[in-house]
């Protein structure tokens, strides 16, 4: 059975000028506004690189705690900071990276154990296999 998710974005004016709006169905985001200098300068905001940011950590982190279970682990506490990198090969906008650091707290687990099930979530969670982007790992118990 597919399960489906929605989002929308508007757009008005030029691409350096012009400014967006993000919403998604179930109103985490409602309106948040994007626009170039958010996007490429650094101006405080979101922007469509950040939510695959916050898309991977999350999904990266659920997928960490299912792994962890098959060995009968359970984490008290997952922390998945993803750091997306903007390149420009070639002159166009590209997603060339993304680095998952984990910090978790997880009793009885050694580092194999957290490492191995790390890279199967890597590997597996939805996310990551949408993404075409270089992804790497570090892992630490804490």
């Amino acid at each position: 059975m597919a399960i489906t998710n929605s989002a929308s974005a508007r757009w008005s004016g030029d691409l350096k000028t012009g400014t967006g709006a993000i919403s998604t169905r179930s109103a985490s985001l409602s309106g948040v506004p994007y626009d170039f200098r958010k996007r490429f300068e650094g101006a405080a905001g979101t922007n469509p690189e950040e939510l695959i940011g916050a898309a991977h950590a999350a999904c990266f982190s659920m997928a960490l705690s299912g792994e962890l279970g098959k060995t009968g682990l359970v984490a008290e506490d997952i922390k998945t900071t993803a750091t997306v990198t903007l390149d420009f090969p070639g002159g166009s906008a590209t997603v060339t990276a993304i680095h998952l650091d984990l910090e978790a707290r997880i009793p009885g687990a050694s580092a194999a154990a957290l490492q191995a099930a790390a890279e199967s979530a890597k590997a597996n969670c939805p996310i990551s296999r949408l993404l075409k982007a270089e992804i790497t790992l570090s892992a630490r118990l804490v």
